[in-house]
């Protein structure tokens, strides 16, 4: 059987290295748990909703 290209090749994820603080992944552990849903997921899915819905970042730096 000859091998042929996964034409769902470009829709799928990439892996990166990605620095979280220690807190941010609890909370989303914690969601995880509550909602069946891989944490890693849920972070997928948060960031994904931010790009849709055009979410700006606001940031303030404590004096």
């Amino acid at each position: 059987m000859k091998s042929r290209k996964n034409p769902y090749a470009q829709k799928l994820k990439k892996q990166i290295t990605l620095r979280l603080d220690a807190e941010v992944i609890e909370y989303f552990k914690a969601l995880a748990v509550e909602s069946g849903i891989p944490y890693q997921s849920l972070i997928n899915l948060y960031l994904r909703d931010c790009r849709a819905t055009g979410r700006d970042l606001k940031m303030t730096w404590d004096a």
